[in-house]
């Protein structure tokens, strides 16, 4: 039976029992996995491979995620050591280092 058929089933017998908890909440329940499953259709998450889609793009999230951390890492590693760099040129030329390469 379609979840379609199941809904309008259920709205039915809400609509001539006046209404008992019971019914209330397999409405609910029906119309939420009726709309979650056009939700993923929509999507074009709904066929059998769609947990494998899910997990490949998770992985490669998490692989630009590292990417992205080692790319400043690297990038704040260099501006550290151009930084040092400068000042051990500063120290030598102040030191008269700097008349040597003249």
């Amino acid at each position: 039976m379609k979840r379609e058929d199941m809904l309008a089933r259920l709205m039915a017998q809400e609509n001539a029992d006046g209404g008992d908890l019971i019914t209330l909440r397999a409405i609910v329940e029906e119309a939420s996995e009726l709309g979650a499953a056009r939700m993923l259709a929509r999507m074009g998450l709904s066929d059998d491979g769609a947990s494998d889609d899910l997990s490949e793009l998770r992985e490669l999230l998490r692989a630009w995620r590292d990417a992205k951390r080692s790319m400043w890492k690297a990038v704040i590693d260099w501006a550290v050591r151009a930084g040092l760099a400068a000042v051990l040129v500063g120290i030598a030329m102040r030191s008269g280092a700097g008349e040597l390469l003249k």
